[in-house]
Protein backbone atom coordinates (compact mmCIF):
# COMPACT_ATOMS: atom_id res chain seq x y z
CA UNK A 1 0.00 0.00 0.00
CA UNK A 2 1.66 3.67 -1.25
CA UNK A 3 1.85 6.22 1.95
CA UNK A 4 -0.12 9.33 1.06
CA UNK A 5 1.35 12.27 0.76
CA UNK A 6 1.94 14.07 3.68
CA UNK A 7 0.33 17.78 4.44
CA UNK A 8 1.52 20.72 6.72
CA UNK A 9 -0.62 23.70 7.67
CA UNK A 10 0.35 26.56 9.98
CA UNK A 11 -1.25 26.12 13.86
CA UNK A 12 -4.38 27.87 14.18
CA UNK A 13 -4.51 30.70 15.72
CA UNK A 14 -6.68 29.90 18.83
CA UNK A 15 -7.32 31.78 22.82
CA UNK A 16 -5.47 28.47 24.06
CA UNK A 17 -2.14 29.10 22.03
CA UNK A 18 -1.94 32.70 22.44
CA UNK A 19 -2.54 31.67 26.10
CA UNK A 20 0.31 29.58 25.93
CA UNK A 21 2.51 32.11 24.04
CA UNK A 22 1.30 34.35 26.70
CA UNK A 23 2.41 31.92 29.36
CA UNK A 24 5.93 31.56 28.41
CA UNK A 25 5.69 35.03 27.69
CA UNK A 26 5.67 35.94 31.40
CA UNK A 27 8.55 33.25 31.83
CA UNK A 28 10.87 35.34 29.35
CA UNK A 29 9.93 38.77 30.90
CA UNK A 30 11.27 37.48 34.41
CA UNK A 31 14.33 35.90 32.98
CA UNK A 32 15.03 39.36 31.52
CA UNK A 33 14.29 40.80 34.78
CA UNK A 34 16.69 38.59 36.37
CA UNK A 35 19.51 39.63 33.41
CA UNK A 36 18.10 43.17 34.31
CA UNK A 37 19.12 42.78 38.56
CA UNK A 38 22.71 40.70 37.99
CA UNK A 39 23.48 43.11 35.36
CA UNK A 40 22.77 46.21 37.68
CA UNK A 41 23.81 44.75 41.05
CA UNK A 42 26.70 42.07 39.48
CA UNK A 43 27.17 38.35 39.74
CA UNK A 44 27.57 38.48 43.64
CA UNK A 45 23.26 38.13 43.91
CA UNK A 46 23.95 35.15 42.41
CA UNK A 47 24.84 32.01 44.05
CA UNK A 48 28.10 31.88 42.38
CA UNK A 49 31.76 32.92 43.51
CA UNK A 50 35.07 32.56 43.08
CA UNK A 51 35.06 28.46 42.80
CA UNK A 52 31.62 27.90 41.26
CA UNK A 53 31.92 30.46 38.18
CA UNK A 54 29.32 28.65 35.95
CA UNK A 55 26.53 28.12 37.97
CA UNK A 56 22.60 27.21 37.38
CA UNK A 57 22.30 29.30 34.42
CA UNK A 58 25.05 27.83 32.62
CA UNK A 59 23.39 24.51 34.03
CA UNK A 60 20.36 25.84 32.02
CA UNK A 61 22.25 26.50 29.17
CA UNK A 62 23.97 23.20 28.46
CA UNK A 63 20.91 21.46 28.57
CA UNK A 64 19.19 23.06 26.04
CA UNK A 65 22.44 23.26 23.56
CA UNK A 66 22.85 19.41 24.22
CA UNK A 67 18.91 18.72 23.58
CA UNK A 68 19.10 21.04 20.42
CA UNK A 69 21.31 18.51 19.08
CA UNK A 70 19.06 15.61 19.86
CA UNK A 71 15.92 17.11 18.89
CA UNK A 72 16.93 16.75 15.19
CA UNK A 73 16.94 12.81 15.81
CA UNK A 74 13.37 12.41 14.24
CA UNK A 75 14.37 13.81 11.42
CA UNK A 76 17.91 12.16 10.83
CA UNK A 77 15.81 9.09 11.62
CA UNK A 78 13.59 9.94 8.12
CA UNK A 79 16.18 11.07 6.29
CA UNK A 80 19.59 9.77 7.12
CA UNK A 81 18.33 6.21 7.72
CA UNK A 82 14.93 6.45 5.60
CA UNK A 83 12.52 5.53 8.07
CA UNK A 84 9.46 6.14 6.30
CA UNK A 85 7.16 6.69 9.82
CA UNK A 86 9.15 9.59 10.29
CA UNK A 87 9.53 11.81 7.74
CA UNK A 88 6.19 13.78 8.26
CA UNK A 89 7.67 15.10 11.68
CA UNK A 90 11.17 16.21 9.71
CA UNK A 91 10.23 19.64 9.65
CA UNK A 92 9.02 19.71 13.47
CA UNK A 93 12.54 17.91 14.49
CA UNK A 94 14.39 20.65 12.63
CA UNK A 95 12.41 23.33 14.05
CA UNK A 96 12.74 22.34 17.56
CA UNK A 97 16.40 21.79 17.15
CA UNK A 98 17.25 25.66 15.99
CA UNK A 99 14.40 26.92 18.44
CA UNK A 100 16.41 25.17 21.85
CA UNK A 101 19.70 26.31 20.38
CA UNK A 102 19.03 29.51 20.43
CA UNK A 103 17.26 29.82 23.99
CA UNK A 104 20.38 27.94 25.38
CA UNK A 105 22.64 30.50 23.87
CA UNK A 106 20.00 33.28 24.69
CA UNK A 107 21.14 32.29 28.28
CA UNK A 108 24.82 31.77 27.74
CA UNK A 109 25.13 35.60 26.64
CA UNK A 110 22.68 36.90 28.88
CA UNK A 111 24.84 35.29 32.27
CA UNK A 112 28.35 36.09 30.53
CA UNK A 113 27.95 39.61 32.58
CA UNK A 114 28.98 41.73 29.97
CA UNK A 115 26.92 40.52 26.85
CA UNK A 116 27.94 42.91 24.86
CA UNK A 117 31.91 40.88 25.12
CA UNK A 118 30.06 38.59 22.55
CA UNK A 119 31.30 40.34 20.11
CA UNK A 120 35.18 39.62 21.08
CA UNK A 121 34.66 35.83 21.29
CA UNK A 122 32.75 36.52 17.78
CA UNK A 123 35.54 38.37 16.20
CA UNK A 124 38.63 37.25 18.08
CA UNK A 125 39.65 33.61 17.91
CA UNK A 126 41.77 31.34 19.74
CA UNK A 127 41.61 28.12 18.28
CA UNK A 128 43.95 26.30 20.81
CA UNK A 129 40.54 26.86 22.94
CA UNK A 130 37.36 24.43 22.60
CA UNK A 131 35.27 27.80 23.00
CA UNK A 132 36.31 29.46 20.24
CA UNK A 133 35.35 26.02 18.27
CA UNK A 134 32.03 26.24 19.17
CA UNK A 135 31.41 29.16 18.04
CA UNK A 136 31.51 27.78 14.67
CA UNK A 137 29.96 24.90 15.31
CA UNK A 138 26.76 26.80 17.18
CA UNK A 139 26.77 29.02 14.08
CA UNK A 140 26.96 26.45 11.44
CA UNK A 141 24.59 24.12 13.31
CA UNK A 142 21.97 27.09 12.82
CA UNK A 143 22.54 27.52 9.06
CA UNK A 144 23.19 24.11 8.46
CA UNK A 145 19.65 23.24 9.67
CA UNK A 146 17.66 26.09 8.70
CA UNK A 147 18.76 25.07 4.81
CA UNK A 148 17.83 21.17 5.68
CA UNK A 149 14.39 22.64 6.76
CA UNK A 150 14.08 25.29 3.88
CA UNK A 151 14.84 22.57 1.19
CA UNK A 152 12.14 20.62 3.07
CA UNK A 153 9.71 23.26 2.98
CA UNK A 154 10.95 23.92 -0.80
CA UNK A 155 8.60 22.40 -3.64
CA UNK A 156 10.36 20.35 -6.37
CA UNK A 157 13.72 19.75 -4.32
CA UNK A 158 15.15 16.36 -5.81
CA UNK A 159 15.97 13.63 -3.19
CA UNK A 160 19.61 13.44 -3.28
CA UNK A 161 19.85 17.16 -2.59
CA UNK A 162 17.41 16.77 0.78
CA UNK A 163 19.07 13.26 1.63
CA UNK A 164 22.97 15.67 1.35
CA UNK A 165 21.28 18.28 3.82
CA UNK A 166 20.49 15.78 5.93
CA UNK A 167 23.38 13.48 6.42
CA UNK A 168 25.41 17.34 6.65
CA UNK A 169 22.90 18.44 9.81
CA UNK A 170 23.32 15.09 10.95
CA UNK A 171 27.01 14.58 11.12
CA UNK A 172 27.56 18.42 12.26
CA UNK A 173 24.91 18.06 15.46
CA UNK A 174 27.66 15.46 15.79
CA UNK A 175 30.67 17.54 16.07
CA UNK A 176 28.39 20.07 17.97
CA UNK A 177 27.67 17.73 21.00
CA UNK A 178 31.47 16.21 20.56
CA UNK A 179 32.59 19.38 21.10
CA UNK A 180 29.90 20.57 23.72
CA UNK A 181 31.69 17.49 26.01
CA UNK A 182 35.04 18.30 25.03
CA UNK A 183 35.23 21.59 26.28
CA UNK A 184 35.05 19.72 29.75
CA UNK A 185 36.57 16.69 28.53
CA UNK A 186 39.67 19.01 28.00
CA UNK A 187 39.79 20.52 30.96
CA UNK A 188 42.34 18.44 32.84
CA UNK A 189 42.95 20.41 35.73
CA UNK A 190 39.38 19.28 37.46
CA UNK A 191 39.59 16.34 38.19
CA UNK A 192 35.97 15.44 37.44
CA UNK A 193 35.94 16.96 33.97
CA UNK A 194 39.46 15.13 32.96
CA UNK A 195 37.85 12.21 30.49
CA UNK A 196 37.91 11.70 27.19
CA UNK A 197 34.33 9.68 27.32
CA UNK A 198 32.25 12.96 28.05
CA UNK A 199 32.50 13.66 24.41
CA UNK A 200 30.88 10.44 23.31
CA UNK A 201 28.77 11.01 26.83
CA UNK A 202 27.64 14.12 25.71
CA UNK A 203 26.57 12.68 22.22
CA UNK A 204 24.46 10.06 24.35
CA UNK A 205 22.71 12.57 26.36
CA UNK A 206 21.58 14.69 23.53
CA UNK A 207 19.66 11.83 22.27
CA UNK A 208 17.97 11.46 24.79
CA UNK A 209 17.32 14.73 26.41
CA UNK A 210 15.68 16.09 22.34
CA UNK A 211 14.19 12.54 21.71
CA UNK A 212 12.28 13.52 25.45
CA UNK A 213 11.79 17.68 24.62
CA UNK A 214 10.12 16.36 21.01
CA UNK A 215 7.83 13.92 22.09
CA UNK A 216 6.56 16.47 24.37
CA UNK A 217 6.31 19.05 21.97
CA UNK A 218 5.24 17.31 19.50
CA UNK A 219 1.96 15.98 21.41
CA UNK A 220 1.38 19.18 22.94
CA UNK A 221 1.15 20.78 19.65
CA UNK A 222 -0.76 18.29 17.96
CA UNK A 223 -3.62 18.35 20.84
CA UNK A 224 -3.81 21.98 21.04
CA UNK A 225 -4.74 21.87 17.52
CA UNK A 226 -6.84 18.90 17.41
CA UNK A 227 -4.21 16.57 14.86
CA UNK A 228 -4.22 13.07 15.67
CA UNK A 229 -1.03 11.66 16.88
CA UNK A 230 -1.39 7.88 16.63
CA UNK A 231 -0.56 5.70 19.20
CA UNK A 232 1.61 3.00 17.58
CA UNK A 233 4.10 5.83 16.29
CA UNK A 234 4.19 7.12 19.95
CA UNK A 235 5.07 4.09 21.15
CA UNK A 236 8.14 3.77 18.79
CA UNK A 237 9.50 7.19 20.02
CA UNK A 238 9.14 6.27 23.63
CA UNK A 239 11.22 3.06 22.83
CA UNK A 240 13.87 5.36 21.54
CA UNK A 241 13.39 7.12 24.55
CA UNK A 242 13.96 4.16 26.81
CA UNK A 243 17.06 3.18 24.25
CA UNK A 244 18.83 6.23 24.76
CA UNK A 245 18.06 6.27 28.08
CA UNK A 246 20.14 3.29 28.26
CA UNK A 247 22.98 4.64 26.38
CA UNK A 248 23.19 7.27 28.43
CA UNK A 249 23.54 4.78 31.74
CA UNK A 250 25.90 3.07 29.91
CA UNK A 251 28.52 5.98 30.02
CA UNK A 252 27.70 7.49 32.70
CA UNK A 253 28.95 3.82 34.29
CA UNK A 254 32.14 3.68 32.08
CA UNK A 255 32.60 7.39 33.04
CA UNK A 256 32.64 6.48 36.76
CA UNK A 257 34.33 2.50 36.56
CA UNK A 258 37.30 4.54 34.25
CA UNK A 259 37.75 6.60 37.08
CA UNK A 260 37.51 4.62 39.96
CA UNK A 261 40.58 2.27 37.98
CA UNK A 262 42.42 5.22 38.24
CA UNK A 263 43.61 6.05 42.01
CA UNK A 264 44.32 9.30 41.15
CA UNK A 265 40.59 9.93 41.01
CA UNK A 266 39.02 8.18 43.93
CA UNK A 267 38.96 11.38 46.09
CA UNK A 268 36.87 12.88 43.23
CA UNK A 269 34.48 9.65 42.83
CA UNK A 270 34.07 9.54 46.30
CA UNK A 271 32.89 12.84 46.60
CA UNK A 272 30.05 12.30 43.64
CA UNK A 273 28.79 9.50 44.54
CA UNK A 274 29.38 8.97 48.49
CA UNK A 275 30.09 12.08 50.43
CA UNK A 276 28.49 15.17 48.19
CA UNK A 277 25.44 16.01 50.02
CA UNK A 278 22.87 16.97 47.56
CA UNK A 279 25.02 16.26 44.74
CA UNK A 280 24.97 12.42 45.43
CA UNK A 281 21.73 12.82 45.75
CA UNK A 282 21.18 14.40 42.73
CA UNK A 283 23.35 12.00 40.99
CA UNK A 284 21.93 8.91 42.20
CA UNK A 285 17.88 9.41 42.35
CA UNK A 286 16.97 12.11 40.11
CA UNK A 287 19.44 11.36 37.28
CA UNK A 288 20.22 7.50 37.59
CA UNK A 289 16.64 6.51 39.22
CA UNK A 290 13.97 9.18 38.01
CA UNK A 291 15.73 10.47 35.13
CA UNK A 292 16.87 7.07 33.33
CA UNK A 293 15.44 4.16 35.18
CA UNK A 294 11.94 4.76 35.85
CA UNK A 295 11.55 5.82 31.92
CA UNK A 296 12.83 3.07 31.01
CA UNK A 297 10.52 0.84 33.22
CA UNK A 298 7.82 2.96 31.84
CA UNK A 299 8.44 2.50 27.82
CA UNK A 300 9.47 -0.71 28.04
CA UNK A 301 6.84 -2.49 29.94
CA UNK A 302 4.44 -4.28 27.60
CA UNK A 303 1.47 -2.07 28.87
CA UNK A 304 2.92 1.20 29.68
CA UNK A 305 4.99 1.37 26.86
CA UNK A 306 1.51 2.04 24.55
CA UNK A 307 0.15 4.75 27.50
CA UNK A 308 0.26 7.80 26.29
CA UNK A 309 0.16 9.36 29.91
CA UNK A 310 3.15 7.08 31.15
CA UNK A 311 5.21 7.96 27.45
CA UNK A 312 4.57 11.30 28.49
CA UNK A 313 5.81 11.15 32.31
CA UNK A 314 8.71 9.53 30.95
CA UNK A 315 9.64 11.99 29.27
CA UNK A 316 9.19 14.62 31.68
CA UNK A 317 11.69 12.56 34.21
CA UNK A 318 14.37 12.40 31.43
CA UNK A 319 13.97 16.06 31.35
CA UNK A 320 14.32 16.31 34.82
CA UNK A 321 17.01 13.89 35.26
CA UNK A 322 19.08 15.34 32.24
CA UNK A 323 19.08 18.62 34.35
CA UNK A 324 19.91 17.11 37.45
CA UNK A 325 22.97 15.17 35.88
CA UNK A 326 24.36 18.39 33.57
CA UNK A 327 24.28 19.88 37.32
CA UNK A 328 26.21 17.05 38.98
CA UNK A 329 28.81 17.26 36.29
CA UNK A 330 28.74 21.11 36.16
CA UNK A 331 28.71 22.22 39.54
CA UNK A 332 29.87 18.66 40.86
CA UNK A 333 33.43 19.35 38.77
CA UNK A 334 34.38 22.85 40.30
CA UNK A 335 32.76 22.15 43.80
CA UNK A 336 36.07 19.49 44.00
CA UNK A 337 39.05 21.29 44.99
CA UNK A 338 41.87 21.66 42.62
CA UNK A 339 44.51 19.68 42.14
CA UNK A 340 47.59 22.12 42.71
CA UNK A 341 50.37 20.40 44.04
CA UNK A 342 49.73 16.35 43.99
CA UNK A 343 51.08 14.76 47.45
CA UNK A 344 50.75 18.26 48.72
CA UNK A 345 48.06 19.81 50.73
CA UNK A 346 47.24 23.11 49.98
CA UNK A 347 45.64 25.63 52.10
CA UNK A 348 45.10 29.34 52.50
CA UNK A 349 42.64 32.44 52.08
CA UNK A 350 41.97 31.94 49.07
CA UNK A 351 39.96 28.54 49.77
CA UNK A 352 42.53 26.56 48.18
CA UNK A 353 42.42 22.66 48.77
CA UNK A 354 38.67 23.05 49.91
CA UNK A 355 35.43 22.12 48.73
CA UNK A 356 32.76 24.98 46.96
CA UNK A 357 29.93 25.59 48.00
CA UNK A 358 27.03 26.98 45.92
CA UNK A 359 23.14 27.60 46.08
CA UNK A 360 21.42 28.71 43.25
CA UNK A 361 19.61 31.56 43.87
CA UNK A 362 16.23 32.64 42.29
CA UNK A 363 17.50 35.35 39.29
CA UNK A 364 19.71 32.55 38.37
CA UNK A 365 16.42 30.32 38.13
CA UNK A 366 14.59 32.85 36.23
CA UNK A 367 17.30 33.30 33.78
CA UNK A 368 17.19 29.34 33.06
CA UNK A 369 13.65 29.03 32.81
CA UNK A 370 13.66 31.96 30.82
CA UNK A 371 15.91 30.49 28.71
CA UNK A 372 13.25 27.32 28.19
CA UNK A 373 10.50 29.74 27.32
CA UNK A 374 12.39 31.45 24.43
CA UNK A 375 12.82 27.85 23.33
CA UNK A 376 8.98 26.66 23.35
CA UNK A 377 7.94 30.10 22.14
CA UNK A 378 9.91 30.13 19.07
CA UNK A 379 9.33 26.58 18.56
CA UNK A 380 5.13 28.03 18.78
CA UNK A 381 5.79 30.81 16.66
CA UNK A 382 7.63 28.82 13.88
CA UNK A 383 4.76 26.41 14.09
CA UNK A 384 2.05 29.12 13.60
CA UNK A 385 3.68 31.13 10.83
CA UNK A 386 5.11 28.58 8.91
CA UNK A 387 3.59 24.75 7.28
CA UNK A 388 5.76 22.46 9.98
CA UNK A 389 3.08 20.55 11.70
CA UNK A 390 1.52 17.79 9.61
CA UNK A 391 -2.57 17.90 9.27
CA UNK A 392 -2.25 13.96 10.58
CA UNK A 393 0.24 11.91 12.33
CA UNK A 394 -2.17 8.47 12.48
CA UNK A 395 -0.59 5.54 11.68
CA UNK A 396 -2.22 4.72 8.81
CA UNK A 397 -1.13 8.01 7.61
CA UNK A 398 2.72 7.95 8.24
CA UNK A 399 3.48 3.86 8.24
CA UNK A 400 2.23 2.50 4.88
CA UNK A 401 2.79 -1.30 6.24
CA UNK A 402 1.10 -0.25 9.34
CA UNK A 403 -2.55 -1.90 8.93
CA UNK A 404 -0.40 -5.13 7.48
CA UNK A 405 1.32 -5.28 11.09
CA UNK A 406 -1.60 -5.06 12.65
Amino acid sequence: MASKRTVYMELKGTVSLYGILGFFGLFILAGLGAFWYMEVYGHIVSGMNNQIVWGLPHVFAIFLIVSASGALNVASIGSVFGKTAYKPMSRMSGLLAIALLIGGLAVLVLDLGRPERIIVAMTAYNFKSIFAWNIFLYTGFMVIVGAYLYLQMSRGIKPIWLKAAGITAFVWRLLLTTGTGSIFGWLIAREAFDAAVLAPMFVAMSLSFGMAFFILVSLGVNRLDGREFGPALLSRLGKLLGIFAAVVLYFVMIQHLTNLYATEHHGVERYILLEGGILTLLFWVAHVIIGNIVPMALVFHPKTGKNRTAIVLASVLVILGGIAQIYVILIGGQAYPLMLFPGYEVQSTFFDGTFGEYTPSLPELLLGLGGVAIALAATIVGMKVLKIVPTTLADSAVDPHHREAA
